[in-house]
């Protein structure tokens, strides 16, 4: 708060809803501490710094977004600033997002102590989530509000090489140290976060080995009978095929019944073409095979659906031959409607051992079929505490990782159970505890409706236009000196938004310790000094083998 020690800087010339106009004057450098104007490697008005707007019992904390300098009518020249209004700070120092009452023309302008720069973002400290340092003042730290944050939906946005791996390992690091009992998921598309081991050389996970458990597709095993009916529907029939309709009717009645008699002595009850119950897939292959070769009169005459399935047949034929899909076909542990109890526990990290990440390795999911995993992954996240009456007691938290891979702004068929599964926990999965964090390179490519939902935003390097104007249509302040500045940001530096920071911050992520598994590759080197020898044998046996 300004007193008469504090330095006045100048003075409001012009007022509007969301942007003041002043005029700075010269002032003598102070000795720096605590009380001391918060000026550390920032000059008077400099983009991103923070000024006070008081007046009487008034005081508005703003963010310079401009800076410029116009000639009076001497041809001196005066330099003058445009300030975005973020808050009032009341009489005791607490500072409240929005603004209520604005100053006139006439307002001082002071600069802020870093003491009350300290308070304001010290605000949500008492859980010690802090995730990185304002980048003007590195000796204020940043802290999160970890039930905004977790439990309203966030998205973490920048392209490629801004850093977004670094940062949402940096988030779960933090998050394990301040929050140890969490439940975290993430859906590793490319391998990052967990353990690998190619040719001998092992990469670790960069989570503590005691609280994350790494899972891989194909061992813990996301069974065909999972499914949804539509996702069945599209697996193994073509919409081009003349008898699309025929097939989709047909395979309708056969997995009802193959539902109900198959699980008939677990009493279940009312049993859908969409409950997540067993039913074997030969015996579906059996009814279908039956139905298309069907004939009576000892051969002479041919049924309805005569040669309706032909193109099915090859399909499922195809996938059951392809061992890239056996994990989805084939499953060897997943045979019953029992085992799905023990998927969902590994799922959540109930399963043995246990563990507050887990990270789900999807890198080698054949891309026809990733659509369709996150939708059964997403599925069971919501389902899990939809159906859990201690819910509020177990908040879990999904990282999608990629999002734009599977959860598109364009309502495409093949995405469309992904996109339903992700946007259900989007709208209604805060009512039962389950978050999302939607981590992306092309946010505008990303399903409006999930953007929509979450309420704090992490926004690295941003350079092309779409993006920068979508993510400003999306997020609950689109303060314009704040997305100015995204095309500017550094490798690990990020503008925060939304209800989890006090106010919108430009900061510096705090460094991931260990980083994860995604460092650049040294063209440079690599091509000067030459790498290690490669096998084209043996990468051609990896692809054979689909190792990674």
């Amino acid at each position: 708060m300004p007193d008469e020690k504090s330095s006045k800087v100048g003075v409001v010339i012009d007022v509007s809803a969301d942007l003041f106009t002043a005029k700075l004057v010269p002032v003598r450098n102070e000795s720096a501490s605590d009380n001391a104007p918060a000026k550390h490697n920032l000059r008077l008005g400099q983009l991103g710094s923070y000024l006070l707007v008081a007046q009487f019992n008034l005081h508005v904390l703003a963010l310079v977004e401009r800076s410029y300098v116009v000639a009076d009518r001497d041809g001196r020249a005066s330099h003058m600033v445009g300030l975005t209004p973020l808050g009032e700070i009341n009489s005791e120092g607490v500072f409240t997002r929005g603004v209520a009452h604005f100053p006139t023309s006439g307002a001082g302008v002071y600069q802020v102590s870093q003491s009350e720069l300290k308070q304001i973002f010290s605000r949500h400290s008492e859980v010690g989530y802090r995730i990185g340092r304002l980048t003007s003042f590195n000796t204020i730290e940043v802290f999160l509000d970890a039930s905004a944050f977790f439990g309203r939906h966030a998205a973490i946005l920048g392209q490629s090489g801004s850093g977004k791996s670094w940062t949402v390992t940096s988030l779960i690091q933090s998050a394990l140290r301040s929050m140890p009992k969490a439940h975290i998921i993430v859906l590793d598309m490319h391998g990052e976060y967990c353990d690998r081991e190619i040719d001998g050389v092992t990469a670790t996970s960069p989570f503590p080995a005691d609280k994350v458990r790494c899972l891989k597709a194909q061992e813990v095993e996301f069974p065909y009978w999972l499914l949804a009916y539509s996702e069945l529907c599209e697996l193994i029939t073509d919409p081009a095929d003349e008898n699309a309709s025929i097939q989709i009717s047909f395979l309708r009645s056969i997995l009802m019944r193959l539902k109900r008699e198959t699980n008939e002595h677990l009493e279940l009850g009312h049993i859908t073409v969409d409950s997540p119950v067993y039913f074997p897939l030969d015996e579906l292959m059996d009814l279908i095979n039956k139905a298309n070769n069907e004939t009576t009169d000892f051969g002479k005459t041919k049924s309805p659906l005569y040669g309706k399935f032909d193109q099915v047949l090859v399909r499922l034929n195809s996938l059951m031959s392809d061992s890239r899909y056996d994990f989805l076909m084939k499953p060897k542990t997943r045979k019953s409607t029992e085992s799905l109890a023990s998927l969902m526990k590994d799922l959540v990290g109930l399963g043995e051992p246990k563990a507050n990440v887990t990270v789900l390795d999807l890198s080698a999911v054949p891309f026809d079929v990733l659509p369709m995993v996150t939708a059964q992954i997403g599925r069971l996240a919501y389902e899990f505490n939809f159906w859990n009456p201690l819910c509020r007691e177990f908040p879990i938290y999904l990282i999608c990782e990629e999002a734009h891979e599977y959860i598109p702004r364009e309502d495409i068929p093949r995405y469309r159970e992904a996109r339903r599964s992700m946007e259900r926990i989007a709208k209604n999965g805060r009512k039962y505890g389950v978050g999302l964090c939607i981590v992306s390179q092309r946010p505008a490519d990303v399903s409006e409706t999930v953007l929509a939902q979450c309420s704090s935003y992490i926004c690295l390097r941003i350079s092309n236009p779409d993006d920068q104007e979508y993510v400003r249509s999306m997020v609950p302040e689109a303060v314009r000196g704040t997305f100015a500045t995204l095309t500017s940001l550094s490798k690990g530096e990020a503008v925060a938004l939304g209800e989890a920071v006090p106010m919108p911050v430009r900061f510096r992520v705090n460094p991931p310790e260990p980083p994860p598994n995604s460092t650049d590759v040294d063209y440079a080197g690599k091509w000067r000094d030459g790498g290690k020898e490669i096998s084209v044998e043996k990468l051609v046996s990896n692809w054979h083998r689909q190792l990674r």
